[in-house]
């Protein structure tokens, strides 16, 4: 029993170790939605390729519960792009770009994410000046595939650059930062180029934004209205909300530790069978070793029996029979 408690409060550790990864997991939802929403972005650009011609972008539709998102696909050979670069879209591709791990064909898929950039890229403290813009490369080899691995491309020379329009004006005082999301969501800024203009060395996705100011009803100079406005209050993409989120956190976290009690339930049955069978297998030794041995005769003594020797070794002899 002492080994059996030993191990239970092993497992007992072990699995309050793991308990807070479980939680950080179903506290990560943003970043969750973003990768989702890459791979559905992936799929539905894909689908544009219905008579594909490379080097020829092709604009594809998103769901209509993603209205406002804009998305193309783009196929180069990976030679081609790297001798000579690309113009696509708001991304100016310089030569000398290549990719890893190297594909024969790769995709170069556009988002642009409009009034959803907030949605899924909350950038707390900033304002956002443009549309969260995204360049993801795939692999061309299949263009059915789905769920697709993101490839990584580097700029070796001149960097690439995102030329933004229609950016909305900076208050006085303000300045405008470039941002990045690396595949983590995790942002980075850099200073701008010039107006509009962001500069990067890999795919992700980039926006231009300032550092946000308090709050007013009313924009402090008139002017026509900006081309791109954040959404207000936009609910989540595919019925998802606050209730839903917190509902699949609850459920994890208790299918996870029904599932730790289930598994020292098994652990504890596993020990009892293997102390068992322990014991059984001394017993069959014991009896093994009882058999090899000489068989003594039992002799009935009241409601007992008890071993007897049948012949003694040496017969008594009188001390008188040896005098002369």
């Amino acid at each position: 029993m002492g080994l059996l408690r030993s191990l239970m409060m092993l497992c007992l550790l072990v699995w309050f170790s793991w308990l807070p990864d479980l939680i950080a997991q179903s506290t990560s939802g943003s970043l969750n939605r973003a990768k989702a929403l890459d791979s559905l972005l992936q799929d539905y650009a894909y689908r544009a390729f219905v008579r594909p011609r490379t080097g020829i972008p092709y604009d594809g539709t998103v769901p209509s519960n993603l209205t406002g998102i804009k998305i193309a696909a783009l196929r180069l050979r990976s030679g081609s792009l790297f001798r000579y670069g690309a113009n696509y879209k708001e991304f100016d591709i310089p030569k000398g770009v290549y990719e890893n791990p190297y594909v024969e064909r790769l995709v170069l898929v556009y988002q642009n994410l409009g009034n959803w950039s907030r949605t899924f890229y909350n950038l707390s403290g900033y304002t956002y000046l443009a549309p969260v813009l995204g360049l993801l490369v795939y692999d061309a080899s299949n263009l059915s595939a789905t769920n697709l691995p993101e490839l990584n491309i580097r700029a070796t020379g001149n960097p690439i650059l995102i030329k933004f329009p229609d950016v909305e004006a900076v208050a006085v005082g303000e300045a405008a930062k470039c941002v990045f999301f690396d595949p983590d969501g995790v942002p980075s800024f850099t200073n701008v180029i010039s107006d509009s203009v962001c500069s990067t060395d890999k795919q992700g996705h980039f926006s231009i934004v300032t550092k946000s100011i308090a709050p007013s009803p009313a924009p402090v100079s008139p002017g026509p209205a900006p081309s791109f406005k954040p959404p207000p209050a936009v609910p989540t993409p595919r019925g998802e909300g606050k209730k839903g989120k917190n509902n699949a956190k609850v459920w994890t976290i208790v299918g996870s530790v029904l599932g730790g009690v289930a598994l020292l339930g098994l652990l504890a049955l596993l020990i009892l069978w293997v102390q068992k069978f322990q014991q059984k297998k001394k017993m069959q030794q014991m009896e093994r070793a009882a058999d090899v041995g000489e068989a003594l005769h039992m002799t009935p003594i009241g409601n007992t029996k008890a071993p007897a020797a049948t012949v003694t070794r040496t017969q008594p002899v009188l001390e008188s029979e040896y005098v002369p």
